[in-house]
């Protein structure tokens, strides 16, 4: 094991000075995976380290697989800013964050390669065996800062990641428009879906009103979910995947 290093998997250890103690004292139980948005990997290891930039990640995996870990498992790290779940706002504090290098949305959004792809299954794997991490509690940045971000995105394949015991997912088939949810409808439709997307952990009021925040968490639950149409339109195929997810996430909870 490379000395510093929590996991066997990480092949470099560059210490990042942007970490505290977890507040609260409280377990590790969320692990949350973003894309980098650099062009290089060397860009994202340079601001994940730099004190001025005031944020890092306990992980970093490049495209041919590589793994860097910059912060101490035990640390808060600061990956997850203005962002909150299942009522929680403290997400650092309570999570384990891993970069995954990618242009990202802004600059054309590759595909993320197959070698990267086996190293975030394995390193996320590592991860579970030593800490109690619920699947339903395995996110994007995009599901606890809905709006603000969209990484790892809509190509990030969570569906390998779930075959492989690691978060959430429901099988899909073709999408079915159906009757459509939008921004400007209102009742008791609309309540039902805010009720399960703030059961499921999303930051939402329940008010019966599809606004603009609605259609946000819509958006991003379809990037994790729901990735073949991300438009923020509650339609069927959307609302059957979603009550899929939220019934094996009562599962888990009941112990099922």
């Amino acid at each position: 094991m490379t000395p510093g290093t929590d996991s066997a998997l990480a092949s470099l250890w560059l210490p990042s000075p942007n970490f505290e103690a977890r507040r609260g004292g409280g377990a590790i139980d969320l692990l949350l995976l973003h894309y980098t948005a650099t062009e290089t990997t060397e860009q994202a290891l340079d601001w994940l380290t730099r004190e001025e930039s005031g944020v890092s990640s306990h992980y970093l995996i490049d495209e041919d697989g590589r793994i860097s870990q910059m912060v101490a498992e035990r640390a808060r790290a600061w990956h997850a800013g203005v962002s909150s779940w299942e009522g929680e706002t403290d997400i650092n504090s309570c999570s384990i964050g891993i970069e995954i290098q990618n242009l990202g949305h802004e600059m054309g959004y590759p595909d993320f390669p197959d070698a990267q792809m086996q190293a975030v299954e394995a390193l996320c794997l590592d991860i579970l065996a030593r800490h109690r991490i619920p699947a339903s509690r395995v996110l994007a940045h995009s599901d606890v800062a809905p709006g603000r971000k969209q990484d790892p995105g809509e190509k990030f394949d969570w569906a390998r990641l779930h075959h492989a015991g690691i978060g959430l997912w429901a099988e899909q088939g073709a999408i079915d428009r159906g009757q459509v949810l939008v921004i400007g409808n209102e009742g008791r439709e609309v309540e039902a879906l805010q009720t399960r997307l703030r059961a499921f952990g999303y930051g939402l009021d329940v008010t019966g009103h599809y606004e603009t925040e609605t259609e946000k968490i819509v958006r991003a639950f379809q990037r994790h979910f729901r990735p073949a149409q991300v438009d923020g339109i509650a339609d069927k195929s959307t609302l059957e995947v979603l009550s899929r997810i939220c019934g094996d996430k009562a599962k888990i909870e009941s112990g099922i």
